[in-house]
């Protein structure tokens, strides 16, 4: 059951939800990328970073921020007409 199936959830916590996910993607993916290159210990190189999968990682995570942003945006236009309404 995700969060979009729990009964009278709120839009804003979701997206909300959605844009705390797409900064740990986002972070996960620029830790690997800095981390590429570097040496162990020992001296052997580590260099196993796929750089377009991460640059592919890294733009899905922009569009998760940017989608779930959208949404916040919406629902707040949507309470702002709710309470222009009211007034």
């Amino acid at each position: 059951m995700g969060l979009a199936d729990i009964p009278n959830m709120d839009v804003s916590f979701i997206a909300l939800e959605g844009l705390q996910q797409a900064d740990i993607q986002l972070e996960a993916a620029a830790a690997r990328i800095a981390t590429a290159g570097a040496d162990s210990p020992d001296g052997a190189n580590l260099d196993i970073v796929d750089l377009s999968t991460e640059m592919v990682a890294l733009m899905s995570a922009q569009n998760l921020f940017d989608a779930n942003l959208a949404s916040l945006r919406t629902a707040d236009q949507i309470q702002q007409s709710l309470i222009d309404i009211k007034a």
